[in-house]
């Protein structure tokens, strides 16, 4: 007589395990919640019952079961949609179409079930989990539910496969074809029989094991068994049955009451394999949730393709190097890194946008290890901090096997176009496809340019208005009588209204005196600090007059435009940390004082949200690569003067949860040390709550001799020949800059590494003594470089060495506490970082400063606008220059973006063409559209 396998009870075990299991995750895992998205098409009152017991049983086990019902008018069109957003949906984690559809359309179900991503097919009916169970990689596949409810009644029985003889009766695609592959690689030896099978009866006495699933009612009787066997009925038919209530009986494909006699082991139809096959449908979508966490959750070691280089000697172009090598498609590059698809806009093939809901996806993970690369003070002979973020970059993943991510600035197409080309770095260590890199990208500069003229339209429509209206016609205007008579104020408005300390909401409530303060904003022109922008060198845009057309007259006003890249809403994209908080930096935005001396901001013009619709796409940093193929974020790249030429926060935060705890990002800072770092630090890391693991310090040997008081370089004429020749006391000389912004870099607790860029006129001597003196001057280390020329293995050591000092504990500490006064803050980083004995404030400047701290801006922190040039206030001064007090001739703010600059000198925020620009080489083949000339 056989013993019962019981599918009630081996079932109710499976689901108490799961819900231990569940609960387990949930402990682990923050927001750890199995889904399972069951989709009907029609109304089949069987599919109704089957799909209640599934959502009965996901209530049990903690998974959270969505049943989508669609329309018997539902075409193939339909049902397919309605999947893919199931597959996008990170919340899912199991997909299941009941079968068969009920639709009047014709649907291919086998495409629908095919059209399932095999990670969410918990059915395991997709021909990439058939196929993988076909041959065997059972770890890679999910198993279907049935037959693996079957295997796990065999397992019960305490009947080992392995070396049985097994007979599966049936052949369909849900039970017989894939149960024969389970057993088959659970070593049996294996037959399958069906319909046209010859001598059914002999073919299934010999099985020590057998799975009926063929669809005949008591087909296979008690004499065709094999004593001892085990018996599992995957079958379920209705027999009519006069004494039952409902008029039929429910029964296998096995005749139970005689096999149960010569069977070992057999399961009851019902309460058989039924009951399993619904448990494993849950044991699968718990497994495929687990996997999809412990992947997306926690980021591991990416599965990454690295692009081998053909380095040759002499180094050619940049532009002949980056066309030399063919990217990889973007979204192979961002599937590699651990993106969903959902996460990932493509622009193209080669480029994309990256969505910042993996920073909510990704909470949980802890932060790689972050690195920002500087400079000495930069030089005409260029000290190559882009090649090396870049380099230093592919070095730490093709060499260490690093998570590493590079984040770099977006350049101006002005400087592209004029004198100083692109910034994608340069030789074998660049940003590609190059050409992508130095032109539009995805358009984030043109929605910077066009939000801000539209906030300088708005500024000089809302004075003009202002001058002809009256109080009472003004806000008739502003606040128009909607359908039905009614008017109502629009959210921006709420917001002036908040600010005005005015509580009525109701605009016909609003007394004269509050109407008044309401639509008057009474802007001094005098006052007005916002300006046009253009991402185009244009010097003639210094000084404009405008309002000279005929209607008007008499409302001229002399302004100028900056480039693109000075605009404040660049710094406010380069510092915002969500679109919430890009939303309340535009609106605060401060362009002018009204004649009261009060701020007049974006919301206040009611622009404030218009502003955030046309930078909704840019927030979102751009995905790219390097030439041996590692990611790049290509994010912001706000004016490194009167902004701080930082790449975005966004950018880096959204690297660092990508990279994982043992990964690397690498960020760059613009100009020297003393600028881009120092408001890296001081401002980016303020906003950002990043702490910084590293810096790295980059220097030429021939930059260093320029420090050292060597003869000034001239476009076009070769170098002199102090360059080219060893020369160790001049090179010993100009140390001295290395010397201080090595100091600078410690003043905020984080180890340095200094990179030297060798070039081949560098002697052995040279490299050592710089070597030598940044590490007896607070260096961590000084390692020699050749990424230029090598790629990755020329940034080798560099890497190691990075990698080391990340490792060191952090003790990074800003260089002063915002409450200080906008003066002391000025100071402190006078002589602290530059050196100064102390600052002169000029009249304008301290009258500025006293307003900024009268309208409750003191506690801003503070980006220095001076030359890059030197450390000093005078370009000329190289080296480490002593005795000099900083002229500080204004002050002027960027409220939005949240920070005071005070001008040192005069600032140019409009460059100007030479005489032959860069555009000279820029063209176009016409029959390959390849562009030429960039560099």
């Amino acid at each position: 007589m056989a013993q019962v396998l019981s599918g009630k009870k081996v079932s109710a075990d499976i689901k108490k395990k799961l819900k231990e299991e569940v609960l387990e995750l949930q402990a682990k895992y923050d927001g750890f919640e199995p889904g399972l998205a069951i989709v009907q098409v029609g109304d089949r009152d069987d599919s109704n019952v089957y799909i209640n017991q599934k959502l009965k049983s996901a209530v049990e086990v903690g998974v959270k079961a969505e049943h989508i019902k669609l329309p018997r008018s539902s075409t193939q069109y339909d049902v397919l949609s309605c999947v893919e957003r199931l597959n996008n949906d990170i919340k899912v984690h199991g997909i299941i179409v009941q079968l068969p559809m009920e639709s009047d359309n014709p649907i291919d179900a086998h495409l629908v079930t095919n059209s399932i991503l095999q990670s969410k097919d918990v059915d395991g009916l997709h021909q990439d989990n058939a196929g993988r169970l076909s041959r065997g990689d059972l770890n890679t596949c999910i198993l279907p539910c049935t037959p693996r409810g079957c295997m796990e009644l065999i397992k019960r029985s305490g009947v080992e496969v392995k070396g049985k003889q097994a007979v599966v009766l049936g052949r369909s695609k849900i039970v017989g074809a894939p149960m024969h592959d389970l057993l088959l690689w659970n070593h049996a030896t294996v037959t399958v029989c069906h319909s046209r099978t010859a001598d059914l009866k002999a073919e299934v006495s010999r099985a020590d094991i057998v799975v009926v699933g063929i669809g005949q009612p008591e087909l296979v009787q008690g004499d065709w068994i094999k004593p001892g066997a085990v018996v599992i009925d995957c079958g379920i038919n209705s027999l009519p049955d006069a004494s039952k209530k409902s008029g039929y009986r429910l029964v296998g494909d096995v005749h139970y009451e005689s096999a149960k006699e010569r069977a070992s082991w057999i399961t009851p139809v019902p309460g058989g394999v039924g009951p399993m096959t619904v448990a494993m449908l849950l044991l699968n979508t718990v497994d495929q949730a687990r996997k999809a966490y412990e992947k997306l959750a926690v980021s591991s070691a990416w599965n990454i393709s690295y692009l081998p280089l053909d380095l040759k000697t002499p180094v050619p172009s940049d532009i002949d190097i980056a066309k030399s090598q063919a990217p990889k498609d973007i979204s192979l590059l961002a599937s590699e890194i651990n993106l969903l698809k959902d996460e990932v806009d493509l622009y193209g093939k080669k480029k994309a946008k990256v969505s910042l809901k993996v920073l909510d996806r990704l909470k949980a993970q802890k932060d790689g290890r972050y690195v920002v690369v500087t400079g000495i003070t930069p030089t005409p002979l260029g000290e190559g901090k882009s090649t090396t973020t870049v380099g230093l970059a592919q070095a730490l993943g093709v060499h260490l096997k690093k998570n590493v991510f590079a984040c770099v600035r977006q350049p101006s197409q002005g400087p592209t176009f004029g004198i100083k080309g692109g910034a994608a770095g340069g030789g074998y260590s660049q940003v590609i496809p190059m050409e992508e890199f130095n032109l539009h990208l995805t358009g984030d500069l043109h929605a910077i340019t066009a939000a801000n003229n539209l906030l300088s339209a708005a500024i000089e429509a809302r004075m003009f208005h202002e001058s002809s209206q009256s109080d009472a016609a003004l806000f008739k205007r502003l606040v128009p009588t909607a359908k039905g008579g009614a008017r109502s104020f629009c959210p921006v408005q709420i917001r002036r209204l908040e600010k005005l300390g005015i509580a009525e909401r109701d605009p016909k409530a609003l007394t004269k005196e509050d109407v008044k303060r309401f639509v008057r904003l009474d802007i001094d022109k005098s006052t007005i600090t916002w300006q046009r922008v253009l991402d185009t060198n244009d010097r003639f845009l210094r000084g404009i007059t405008v309002g000279k057309g005929p209607n008007e007259k008499g409302h001229e006003r002399d302004t100028q435009f900056d480039i693109t890249v000075a605009s404040e809403i660049m710094a406010v994209l380069a510092l915002t940390t969500s679109l919430s908080d890009m939303r309340e930096r535009l609106g605060r935005m401060v362009v002018a004082s009204n004649t009261a001396g009060e701020p007049v901001t974006a919301d206040d013009l009611g622009v404030g949200g218009a502003l955030t619709v046309l930078m909704k796409d840019s927030i979102r940093p751009n995905l790219m690569q390097t030439l041996e193929g590692t990611p790049v974020f290509v994010h912001a790249g706000p004016f490194a003067n009167i902004a701080h030429g930082n790449s975005s926060i966004l950018a880096d935060k959204i690297a660092l949860k990508l990279v994982g705890e043992d990964g690397l990002v690498v960020t760059e800072a613009g100009f020297g040390a003393d600028i881009g770092m120092e408001k890296f630090f001081n401002i980016k890391c303020r906003y950002s709550g990043l702490i910084p693991n590293a810096v790295v310090l980059v220097a030429t040997i021939r930059a260093l001799k320029m420090h050292g008081g060597g003869p000034t370089v001239v476009a076009g004429v070769p170098l002199p020949v102090e360059y080219i020749q060893e020369n160790l006391d001049l090179l010993e000389k100009g140390c001295s800059n290395l010397i201080k912004q090595i100091e600078n870099a410690n003043k905020f607790g984080v180890p340095v590494v200094v990179a030297v860029n060798g070039f081949a006129t560098d002697t052995q001597a040279e490299l050592e003594l710089v070597q030598r003196i940044a590490r007896e001057n607070g260096a961590f280390d000084a390692v020699i470089c050749h990424h230029w020329a090598k790629g990755g293995v020329g940034a080798a050591d560099l890497a190691a060495a990075v990698d080391k000092a990340t490792g060191q504990p952090s003790n990074f500490k800003f260089l002063y506490d915002v409450k200080e006064s906008i003066e002391a803050k000025i100071e402190i980083i006078a002589r602290e970082i530059y050196g100064a004995d102390g600052i002169e404030l000029e009249p304008l400047a301290q009258e500025q400063i006293e307003r900024y701290k009268k309208q409750g801006f003191n506690n801003l922190p503070v980006c220095m606008a001076k030359t890059h040039l030197s450390l000093s206030h005078k370009p000329e001064l190289k080296g480490a220059p002593k005795g000099f007090v900083l002229p500080i001739r204004e002050a002027r703010a960027s409220i939005g973006a949240g920070f005071i600059y005070p001008l040192v000198g005069m600032m140019s925020t409009m460059p100007g063409l030479p005489t032959r620009p860069c555009f000279y080489d820029i063209d176009i083949d016409p029959d390959t559209e390849e562009i030429l000339g960039l560099s």
